[in-house]
């Protein structure tokens, strides 16, 4: 899998040189697919809000969608995210998901935050595991990408698929999320 990384940063929204570049970008890693070169290609974005407006029905359709996921992940990213796999018309095994816990499962907010009311019965799952759990949801994506040295938490990770996420509390936290986006001055 060869992934363009971050397209966001070399192209403008909404202008037709950066839908140009874009589509003949995803144009050369699919002729790449084609001839062998590589397996599969896909689009890895951290911040796919640009997107949008840049592909349309010329743009080649990655095999893979990776952007960032989980509970820290702003409104504006996920409902980007969306559009993305919307207009590319992806479905949810092609969605990946990276940096669910923002960059560090050490992090003070992991500590503060207790993630298992995103569960329907979260009492079995450690804070972590559920956060992990309902950054499949955060956007939704089929695949989570994580990196560690440690296979303790590697097995805790595969453990919190167990759970069940509470999809009423997925979609209030975006509402929240939204509402305050819109709170904030402009």
């Amino acid at each position: 899998m060869v992934f363009l990384h971050n397209p966001e940063h070399s192209l403008h929204e909404g202008t037709a040189h950066s839908r140009d570049a874009l589509a003949q970008a995803c144009a050369a890693l699919e002729e790449a697919t084609s001839s062998g070169l590589c397996g599969a290609w896909g689009v890895a974005s951290w911040n796919p809000s640009p997107l949008p407006s840049l592909i349309d029905a010329t743009t080649p359709r990655p095999s893979a969608f990776m952007v960032r996921v989980g509970l820290l992940v702003g409104i504006k990213t996920l409902d980007a995210a969306d559009a993305v796999t919307a207009t590319w018309r992806l479905n949810g095994n092609v969605v990946w998901g990276m940096s669910p816990f923002g960059g560090g499962a050490n992090a003070p907010v992991w500590g503060r935050i207790d993630s298992r009311v995103f569960l329907r019965d979260g009492t079995g799952l450690s804070p972590m595991q559920a956060a992990f759990r309902a950054a499949y949801e955060l956007p939704k994506v089929g695949t989570v990408a994580v990196g560690t040295d440690s296979p303790a938490h590697l097995s805790d990770l595969i453990d919190a698929l167990a759970g069940q996420v509470d999809e009423r509390a997925i979609e209030e936290y975006r509402n929240l999320l939204r509402a305050r986006l819109l709170d904030q001055p402009a």
